[in-house]
């Protein structure tokens, strides 16, 4: 008896109807000129792509927190990668920044040893980035706590530089995460986000001894300073490796955070 005819008349349906489904659709790729291969930290790259000649896919980078995929010339797999940059630099611009580490062995290490004019292709933008409608407006949310560890910081800057009305607001922290100071990027940015309102905690895990702020992880850190003083008032913008995100979020759900405020780059 041959297989088809062993099969129930419902499993027989299943099996046609995957064997007839239409591909995925295939990934549009854009090919584009790095404009920027420069050190931002130790173990971490700045990379500029020029997307001026790709004025379609510049307007598509609409919302802090999305990402793309990058490939490399001669790489097997392509990397994905947070957009850095606010959305108005695109369009003013025409430039997608990126915060790259440079892993051992990866896509990433890769393009960071590319130099300008080298090029690289980028798929569209994905992701529906920060929800930032779920903190607004500021003066019914004037707490909003934000974390990031390493090359996390990439899309939180891009929520910072892009404008949440962070001076409207009474108490806005950014606890960032990195192993000591050479390991953290855009130090250089800090007085800068200070001056718009956002109070910057360096959190340092590993750090020298002349080191005076806070040390361990950024979990213990806000542990420690806590204060939130109206829960349903506040929001969270989260972005970082796996274990910090789920402490985090059950530290900021168990003083009365609301889950639907804590936002991630998904």
């Amino acid at each position: 008896m041959s297989t088809l005819r062993r099969l129930t008349p419902s499993l027989l349906r299943r099996r046609l109807s995957t064997a007839c489904a239409p591909l995925p659709e295939p990934v549009p790729w854009t090919r584009a000129p790095l404009s920027q291969v420069s050190p931002a930290a130790e173990s971490l790259f700045h990379i500029s792509v020029d997307v001026s000649q790709a004025p379609r896919l510049a307007a598509s980078h609409t919302r802090a927190g999305q990402y793309l995929q990058l490939r490399v010339p001669g790489a097997a797999w392509p990397s994905f990668l947070a957009i850095a940059s606010p959305p108005a630099r695109a369009a003013a611009d025409g430039e997608f920044e990126f915060l790259v580490a440079s892993v051992p062995g990866s896509t990433a290490e890769q393009l960071c040893r590319l130099k300008r004019g080298d090029a690289v292709e980028l798929s569209g933008v994905m992701g529906r980035g920060f929800d930032v409608d779920q903190i607004e407006p500021p003066e019914d949310y004037p707490t909003v706590l934000m974390f990031a560890t390493g090359s996390g910081i990439s899309p939180i800057r891009s929520l910072i530089e892009s404008g949440f009305d962070a001076s409207k607001r009474s108490d806005v922290r950014l606890y960032y995460g990195a192993m000591n100071l050479h390991r953290m990027a855009y130090q250089d940015r800090f007085k800068y986000w200070e001056s718009s309102g956002i109070e910057v905690i360096p959190v340092l895990s590993e750090p020298n001894h002349s080191w005076m702020g806070e040390t361990g992880n950024i979990q213990a850190a806000f542990s420690k300073a806590r204060k939130i003083w109206r829960p349903l008032s506040t929001g969270a913008v989260i972005c970082g490796h796996r274990q910090m995100r789920e402490e985090v979020t059950s530290i900021l759900v168990k003083d009365g955070v609301l889950r639907e405020r804590i936002l991630t780059n998904s």
